[in-house]
């Protein structure tokens, strides 16, 4: 993969792998999430072992209520060549894959491995025949990712914006992104 500094086609430089996470990865898993709360935490002026307290049992939480909600999703570990970069839950059902969850450790963020994680999700909602649907906070810079990647708002409420991609626009974005990888990869043959 290579990179490009044009918004909304970020290719990372190297390896992204995906693998179930194990009950191993939670302190990972923790870890990553903490790192989406930070600076909302430290606005509060708590102590350390205060927002340790509180992160705890909001990850707990969290994890209960997506079991509940998407009893059937799958999470992983997200990878970047031989680090580990953040985490992914989605949940497939017939003719949906719902996008639950996605984040990354700040490290990780703005360089495009979210943005070539979700451009997975959308080949395979293509591929599937698939609806891709997510939940994003209002707000979150994330939603303009997914407005570059072809999802439209269809709806949410004061806080959430629900988005989705059609199967027929995830087919012809994974189709637009193939044709764009093969053309990389000609155009480096040529040289």
């Amino acid at each position: 993969m290579s990179h490009s500094s044009r918004p909304g086609n970020e290719r990372p430089a190297g390896e992204i792998f995906l693998r179930a996470a194990s009950t191993g990865d939670n302190d990972f898993l923790l870890r990553v999430y903490t790192s989406t709360r930070q600076e909302e935490m430290a606005a509060w002026g708590w102590t350390p072992a205060r927002q340790s307290d509180f992160i705890t049992m909001q990850f707990g939480v969290r994890q209960r209520g997506y079991a509940a909600a998407y009893p059937s999703a799958e999470t992983c570990v997200i990878s970047f060549g031989e680090a580990q970069a953040g985490s992914i839950i989605t949940s497939r059902a017939r003719n949906e894959i719902r996008l639950v969850d996605i984040a990354l450790l700040p490290e990780f963020r703005g360089c495009g491995v979210g943005g070539e994680v979700i451009r997975g999700l959308v080949s395979e909602a293509g591929e599937s025949g698939s609806v891709l649907r997510l939940s994003v906070l209002r707000g979150n810079r994330a939603e303009h990712l997914y407005e570059r990647l072809g999802f439209i708002a269809t709806g949410g409420d004061a806080v959430y914006c629900e988005m989705e991609l059609t199967p027929r626009q995830a087919q012809e974005r994974a189709d637009a992104a193939n044709t764009s990888r093969e053309n990389v990869s000609n155009a480096g043959k040529a040289e």
